[in-house]
């Protein structure tokens, strides 16, 4: 029985539209960054995505649900993560950081950002 596997996605060598959206005006902090979307590759399950993201410089609240990670390599650009202690985290370009799930702070892009992520949403929370 001959078996055939899923094709390497080279994330450079595939064209995707852009989705292009906006922190929800509760949310908002500081400015209204546009923010651009380009998702190359979904698996199977749906648990698990990635691609380019692109973001204007601005800041928002953000809050993961308990069932939600997402891992971010900088391309270009600086962000600053804080969370509702305080504690600051600053990633910038050839950095990565993942933001775990359950939590809650604020993402800040201090210069206009380009990033890789990786985003797993499991079906039920850990």
């Amino acid at each position: 029985m001959q078996r055939t596997s899923p094709g390497i996605v080279a994330i450079s060598q595939v064209v995707v539209a852009a989705s292009v959206d906006f922190p929800r005006p509760e949310r908002l902090v500081d400015g209204n960054p546009k923010r651009t979307t380009w998702e190359h590759f979904i698996n199977a399950s749906g648990e698990m995505s990635c691609g380019i993201w692109a973001c204007e410089k601005g800041a928002w609240r953000i809050r993961f649900e308990g069932n939600k990670d997402e891992f971010f390599c900088v391309i270009e650009g600086r962000v600053r993560l804080l969370d509702e202690s305080g504690a600051a985290v600053e990633v910038g370009p050839g950095e990565a950081a993942v933001i775990p799930a359950g939590f809650c702070g604020v993402f800040e892009v201090m210069v206009p950002v380009r990033k890789y992520f990786v985003v797993v949403e499991r079906k039920s929370p850990l």
